[in-house]
């Protein structure tokens, strides 16, 4: 290409761009605002008044303190928003869920109860106790005992076990026939129900508690009783003085709701009034524990303890010729107890404070013996050991000759699992519980506890014991030595296998007896 023809070929392409439209404008991108900034705030900090000023001014230094005040609120926080669970309900699902939150019932603010469910204690669950359900329970309590069935019996069971102030005081089985007996009483808005012959349970409605106050008779205008509640008042039949009346009033404060109780079952002679009767302020039903139906129990729950006792110490072999009258006496004055395994009923040496007749479980018996035990440079200690030589099963019994003729016991009785038994505190036998007949007839009839074995029997089974520990130590020594000497370690070798199966080609056993 020629020189000239470079400055040619320029001109040419400039005069061809020259037509050419310049390019079109572009806007300048968008800026993005910040999700967490939150512009408005920021924008009002900006123009706080006086952040502009002189910078010796004193209205710059106020408007400093207010923007580092405010200045954490331009920053939005997130709201952490959890996942939901995507499920399906049907429509009877649903509606069943409805009703069940018609019938969830609020939370009462009584700290007691919460005290209860802390301490392992029962709680009322009346969730299971539904509108239909305890309806239901007041048709079964209104029918008289004798015409209920055994479902409406077992119901009314399950029930009275919610109510925490019952299962306190009696156990699961007195409930459950207590349960066959109860009853329950209308009573109208405005009655005074006096619990003196029974406990009271409030299924519906609301009551009051009476307190005891003292009003003159001179004021007219008495500042306690226009301060309480004004019906049903009833006067003491004694007055203190001609001027002052003691009666009875509901208080305002002591207020019983459904599943509170009154009245009481247990020494109702020394029972506060306020624990003793309510008056009602609306129409209310009571649950009603008959006073009389309780001492039935009792009288009952005597009965079969005593029937219990009498086939115990009828079966012991001391008391088999017996007759009836004189075991009655022995079963008016014993009580069952329960002892844990490895307690020391009795020491050698001392004497018994009780007769025990074993109705389960069993008891070891050891004797005392001196033992030689060998010390270092060639020196021997005697001290006194414990010789195992049999067991009291159950149907035995102990300690009557000890305690009636205070002999010291020969042996050490100690338990070797929980025992049950049937005990006669010495203080019953010793003092005038017990008929002279009878404490002579138990004397001829009793024998000492192992009184049969002699120092020689202890001694030989104490030799035998000792050569069996002695020989158990010489074998596992030797059997180590052995193994030790010929390289056989346990865990290793020959003795190492981790079959998980036994092995199906394995035709010849393990073990070979010849």
């Amino acid at each position: 290409m020629p020189v000239d023809s470079l400055p040619n070929s320029i001109l040419a392409h400039m005069l061809a761009i020259s037509n050419v439209p310049p390019p079109p404008l572009h806007s300048l991108p968008r800026l993005r605002l910040s999700k967490t900034i939150n512009y408005g705030q920021l924008n009002a900090l900006c123009h706080i008044r006086g952040l502009k000023s002189d910078q010796h001014s004193s209205l710059r230094s106020e408007a400093h303190d207010a923007f580092i005040k405010q200045y954490p609120q331009i920053f939005l926080r997130e709201k952490t928003v959890l996942p939901k669970v995507s499920h399906q309900v049907d429509k009877r699902k649903s509606a069943l869920k409805l009703a069940e939150k018609k019938h969830q019932p609020v939370m009462a603010h009584n700290i007691s109860a919460y005290l209860r469910e802390a301490r392992g204690g029962p709680s009322i669950d009346e969730k299971e106790i539904t509108e239909e359900k305890f309806q239901e329970f007041l048709n079964i309590l209104k029918k008289l005992p004798v015409y209920r069935t055994t479902h409406e019996h077992n119901m009314v069971w399950k029930i009275l076990q919610s109510i925490p102030e019952l299962t306190s005081q009696f156990s699961n089985e007195d409930l459950k026939i207590l349960s066959k007996k109860v009853i329950s009483e209308t009573w109208i808005k405005g009655s005074t129900v006096i619990g003196d012959d029974g406990l009271y349970v409030l299924l519906t409605g609301q009551a009051r508690r009476r307190v005891k106050v003292f009003r003159s008779l001179i004021e007219e205008n008495d500042s306690i009783i226009t301060s309480l509640y004004r019906d049903s008042f009833l006067f003491d039949a004694e007055l203190q003085d001609s001027t002052v009346a003691q009666l009875y009033v509901p208080s305002k404060k002591l207020i019983v709701k459904q599943w509170g109780i009154f009245g009481s079952l247990k020494d109702r002679a020394e029972m506060d009034e306020r624990d003793r009767s309510v008056v009602t302020d609306y129409d209310c039903e009571i649950l009603k524990i008959a006073a009389k139906e309780y001492e039935k129990l009792k009288l009952e729950k005597v009965k079969h303890e005593n029937a219990q006792k009498l086939k115990l110490i009828r079966k012991c072999p001391f008391y088999e010729t017996w007759p009836t009258l004189s075991i009655w006496e022995l079963v008016s004055i014993c009580k069952f107890k329960n002892f844990p395994p490895g307690h020391v009923l009795v020491e050698s040496g001392t004497v018994i404070s009780f007769v025990g007749y074993i109705n389960s479980g069993y008891c070891n018996i050891y004797r005392n013996v001196v033992g030689l035990v060998d010390l270092p440079i060639n020196k021997v200690k005697k001290i006194k050991k414990l010789v195992y030589m049999g067991k009291l099963k159950e149907k035995e019994s102990f300690g009557e000759i000890s305690i009636l003729l205070q002999a010291p016991f020969t042996c050490t009785v100690i338990t070797g699992q929980e025992v049950e038994m049937a005990v006669i505190e010495d203080k019953d036998i010793q003092g005038k519980s017990l008929d002279p007949v009878t404490k002579e007839l138990m004397i001829q009839t009793a024998k000492p506890t192992f009184g049969h074995l002699t120092e020689e029997d202890v001694k030989s089974e104490y030799i035998k014991s000792v050569q069996a520990k002695e020989w158990k130590y010489f074998k596992n020594k030797t059997i180590q030595r052995i193994l030790h000497s010929n390289g056989v370690l346990p865990g290793f070798g020959r003795w190492e296998h981790y079959w998980p199966t036994f092995p199906k080609n394995l035709k010849k056993p393990l073990i070979s007896y010849s």
